[in-house]
């Protein structure tokens, strides 16, 4: 099977702005969550939010009007893998370019903030632009205008694999020869009182407000939930033999996707993990890789007690205690629909780097959960091939391998 590569990435996290900001605090392994004042009052009341930006500087001074925050993290995290992968849109055939970016709530900060002026002003007052910066596609559209892609455009919506999804979709298409490149990622900001209080009724989130930068505890016997963040993440993918072609630095192979349904239950994930199961030995067989070849895994790892537990046991079962496991919501949070493409760009700079970042806040790993995570400080090594899991509400299941260039 022609080869995938990674030329490019960018990266928006609450670690910071851009893919060595994000990959320096994830190494560091301290949790970014923090009080947030959006969410004052609220029984959970902090978040791993992108600190210090600023859209007029990243996007421009039209972006503050017309696009959601979810577009405008899409749109600098975007830039700057283009830019990575040394390609300038002035140059290519945007027919061949597609845009491939997973999201699986939109624009939310834009939907309350217009309820809240059609409460108080009245219809009449509520922003004509609100159902384009709100719809979940416009996403994949403003990345699209931005680059002049005119290739296939896509947003996949599959909950916290919704990222993950894109990556394998847009790989999807370069093996079918639809596209040359493909811009692929996830992007959310899901950061706002309602989407934080429907997800603490019920009872995913951390409740460890006195000390918000512990709460997020992936495979920690004391974890309780999960704490909510945002971000954006964007890959340049390739066919390798035109990358080189071209000259292109080679970050990673993207060498086999997974993809499965639980068909289990609307929120909790099956117990016996057929459906994970199912992905990972998919992803696996398409890379041509046996499990003992995989260094490393970069783990869905949300902190959920039930979640945590059953991803655990499926990785248990494929791959015994070989790879280094990590989860890197321990420091950036979850971030939802763009978990899967932040967790991929960290598994391809974990290969690159021969390191594998520590899981925040890891202290008492619970007992119950026989993997090798990586806790207190990054872990050097060879890496020749990484997982990177992904797992959203619905049961629905993405497995990336990478392998090192």
């Amino acid at each position: 099977m022609t080869a995938v590569a990674v030329t490019g990435l960018g990266l928006v996290t609450a670690a910071g702005i851009g893919a060595q900001a994000t990959w320096d605090g994830v190494c560091a392994g301290r949790c970014a969550a923090r009080t947030d004042p959006q969410l004052a009052g609220l029984p959970v009341d902090f978040s791993c939010t992108v600190p210090g930006f600023d859209p007029v500087a990243h996007v421009g001074g039209r972006s503050r009007l017309i696009h959601d925050r979810f577009v405008q993290l899409a749109l600098t995290a975007a830039r700057e893998a283009l830019a990575d992968a040394g390609l300038d849109p002035a140059g290519w055939d945007g027919a061949r370019v597609g845009v491939v970016i997973g999201c699986g709530l939109g624009g939310v900060a834009t939907w309350e903030r217009q309820q809240r002026v059609m409460r108080e002003n009245g219809p009449g007052a509520v922003s004509a632009l609100l159902i384009p910066m709100l719809v979940p596609n416009m996403v994949a559209g403003n990345v699209a205008i931005d680059v002049k892609a005119t290739g296939p455009n896509l947003v996949t919506a599959t909950a916290c694999a919704s990222g993950a999804t894109a990556l394998g979709t847009a790989r999807d298409l370069l093996l079918a020869g639809r596209c040359d490149v493909v811009l692929a990622g996830g992007s959310e900001a899901g950061v706002s009182p309602l989407i934080v209080t429907g997800f603490a009724q019920m009872g995913a989130l951390s409740r460890r407000r006195d000390d918000p930068a512990a709460a997020s505890r992936p495979f920690d016997a004391d974890r309780d939930g999960f704490v909510i963040g945002e971000g954006s993440a964007i890959l340049v993918l390739e066919r390798e033999e035109a990358a080189r072609a071209r000259g292109a630095r080679i970050r990673a192979r993207f060498a086999g996707y997974g993809a499965s349904a639980d068909a289990h239950h609307i929120t909790a994930p099956d117990p016996q993990a057929a459906g994970v199961l199912r992905a990972t030995r998919q992803a696996l067989c398409e890379a041509d890789l046996a499990p003992e070849d995989i260094d490393h895994v970069n783990a869905h790892g949300t902190a959920t007690p039930l979640n945590d537990a059953v991803e655990a046991g499926a990785l248990a079962a494929v791959f015994g205690t070989g790879p280094a496991v990590t989860s890197t919501k321990g420091v950036l949070g979850h971030t939802l629909g763009a978990a899967g493409a932040i967790e991929a760009a960290l598994s391809v700079l974990a290969l690159e780097h021969g390191l594998v970042p520590p899981t925040a806040n890891l202290e008492n790993q619970d007992p119950k959960i026989e993997l090798d995570v990586v806790a207190g400080a990054a872990r050097r090594g060879p890496l020749r091939a990484a997982v990177s899991n992904s797992f959203g509400f619905g049961g629905q299941n993405a497995v990336l391998v990478f392998t090192a260039a």
